[in-house]
């Protein structure tokens, strides 16, 4: 495995961020990957390697740059619910869709220009928790450029705001898939009935299902919740859905 750690030249400042890719000189698919609140850190570091092994560049941007470099949010003994939510919203309030979108061209950019990227085609971007609306805005700030979008116990997907990422699906083109936990109150079951009813119309193709005993943040191994057999699944289910959309 190759792995670089990188500057990237952002709209609101400088991102830092890890590439990985397989080792050899052919060219390969590019993958924006996006973590969950607790930004970059080691295992996330390890799943994007694990993408990478199937043939992949994947490109894990800090989503949070404009607040703070890794690690972004350090979960402390005792920390209360209240101060889990004010650092949620220091991290999170910047990133208006204005801000995302022109984030995600800039991302793209740096897989326009690796040497390892097959020139000019689809990419896949694929986003957890907070960042599952993150590419699905990705997805529709570039619809010519991504095929391929998933989203893993992503939260606020569909809701009565006008800047809901569900609105967003007459933009997209790209294939979609959404894991949803169960019991998550970030993504409750009339949330996710409403994005099911939005992606029925929008008639694209999709994939949308619940994870039985999967709770919010199921994919990550360093949750206290981690389910390795609903990890498998998920894991499975992303690089189906980029081998059927990027190669």
């Amino acid at each position: 495995m190759i792995e670089e750690q990188i500057e990237i030249p952002m709209p609101a400042g400088t991102a830092d961020a890890f590439v990985c890719r397989p080792e050899g000189e052919r060219r390969w698919p590019g993958v924006i990957y996006l973590t969950d609140i607790g930004g970059i850190r080691p295992v996330f570091h390890d799943m994007a390697r694990r993408l990478a092994a199937e043939g992949y560049v994947v490109l894990m941007p800090n989503v949070f740059y404009r607040t703070a470099r890794p690690p972004v949010f350090e979960h402390k003994p005792g920390a209360s619910e209240e101060q889990f939510r004010k650092r949620f919203a220091e991290l999170t309030a910047p990133l208006s869709p204005e801000a995302i979108e022109s984030d995600a061209l800039a991302w793209l950019s740096v897989l326009d220009r690796h040497a390892s990227v097959t020139a000019g085609a689809k990419i896949g971007v694929a986003g957890y928790c907070y960042t599952g609306g993150v590419a699905m805005r990705t997805a529709a700030a570039l619809p010519e450029r991504v095929a391929a979008a998933a989203s893993f116990h992503g939260g606020g997907l569909a809701t009565d705001a006008p800047s809901s990422p569900h609105l967003l699906l007459p933009r997209i083109q790209a294939q979609l898939y959404f894991g949803h936990a169960v019991r998550d109150r970030s993504m409750p079951e009339e949330a996710i009935r409403k994005l099911d009813s939005a992606l029925g119309e929008w008639g694209g193709v999709y994939q949308s299902e619940i994870y039985d005993g999967a709770y919010h943040s199921w994919t990550v191994p360093d949750s206290p919740v981690y389910n390795q057999l609903q990890a498998e699944r998920a894991f499975s289910k992303l690089t189906e859905l980029f081998a059927r959309a990027l190669r």
